[in-house]
């Protein structure tokens, strides 16, 4: 195959994506086409090199075909079942698949995790870190473009296993149940969105490496669907796994005083105003235990700290002075 011009490139890469090929022969001509003799290899940590596992597969991980631009549920299928969950192929097209755009958007992909009770966490986009979550039993949904910048094809698949010596990864992808690539041939079309993939992980549980930015969003992002009690025991687990981080002290206070247990509620917000005095929710929710309890002159202190501090719990805050 000769390409005379970067012209020509364009031509044959719509004329690719307008033949509705067998998704597999597409994979892998647009594979050959833009990532041959021009990728490189990640750089991995030497920390990584050292300590990880040399080969890791998840055998375990079902698989589901695709079919017709359906690499979106197919994927979260696989996850989802390996997660225990009882879903089908059939029953997430719909949920997912999104017609006028051929395929499925991130956030409805988090979403539907989060439909079936499940935490959709963002991983680190690095290569180290995937492989990190995959030496702990943790399949990754990875998002890839599989065509130039220009002329995007997004592709979902799932991460299953590599071979670290022989720098290869293995992939439930397309209709091919046990995909392998190079390190540097997959890195090349995963950097092209960002690096973007995800866990999924029972509540109550978080898995190794993950940021609490990540994890903070995807409980965040849980418990608006489903509630303060249901996400008790996914901020209890954050609380242990980054015990200085404010935020999940605040959302822990909250969850704990939805859950009717109003003295580890309070235990909660003055550890969150202990990490961050800045923060006046904390101050004023806990004033308001502090109140309910009989405890004025503590919740006199609360309630200067947070009157003094702007946003929306300033106003309130002062109120509740003023009556004192």
């Amino acid at each position: 195959m000769s390409i005379r011009s970067l012209a020509d490139l364009s031509v044959m890469i719509k004329d690719l994506l307008n033949a509705r090929f067998a998704g597999v022969l597409l994979l892998v001509i647009l594979s050959a086409l833009l990532l041959g003799g021009c990728a490189r290899s990640p750089v991995l940590l030497e920390s990584t090199k050292t300590d990880v596992t040399p080969q890791i597969e998840l055998t375990q991980v079902p698989f589901f075909a695709q079919t017709d631009y359906q690499c979106g549920p197919a994927t979260l299928a696989m996850v989802l079942n390996h997660q225990g969950v009882d879903t089908s192929l059939e029953q997430l097209i719909p949920q997912v698949f999104l017609p006028g755009r051929d395929g499925s958007v991130q956030p409805e992909m988090l979403a539907t995790v989060r439909r079936y009770g499940q935490l959709a966490i963002p991983i680190r986009g690095t290569m180290d870190a995937l492989l990190r979550h995959l030496e702990a039993d943790d399949p990754v949904v990875v998002m890839q473009n599989l065509a130039l910048p220009a002329f995007p094809m997004w592709h979902y698949a799932v991460a299953i296993g590599f071979d670290l010596p022989n720098e290869t990864l293995i992939l439930r992808s397309g209709e091919i149940e046990r995909h392998t690539m190079s390190f540097s041939r997959f890195d090349a079309t995963w950097a092209r969105t960002q690096r973007w993939g995800f866990v999924v992980s029972e509540p109550g549980t978080l898995p190794e490496g993950v940021s609490a930015h990540n994890a903070l969003q995807a409980i965040n992002a849980y418990e608006e669907l489903h509630g303060p009690i249901a996400a008790l025991s996914s901020w209890l687990a954050f609380t242990d796994r980054f015990p200085t981080n404010p935020f999940g002290q605040f959302a822990l206070g909250n969850a704990l005083y939805a859950d009717e247990q109003p003295k580890a509620a309070q235990d909660a917000f003055e550890s969150a105003t202990q990490l961050d005095p800045t923060m006046g929710a904390a101050w004023l929710n806990l004033a308001i235990l502090q109140l309910h309890s009989g405890s004025t002159e503590e919740a006199r202190h609360a309630l200067n700290q947070a009157a003094e501090r702007e946003g929306e719990s300033q106003s309130r805050a002062q109120q509740l002075l003023d009556k004192l």
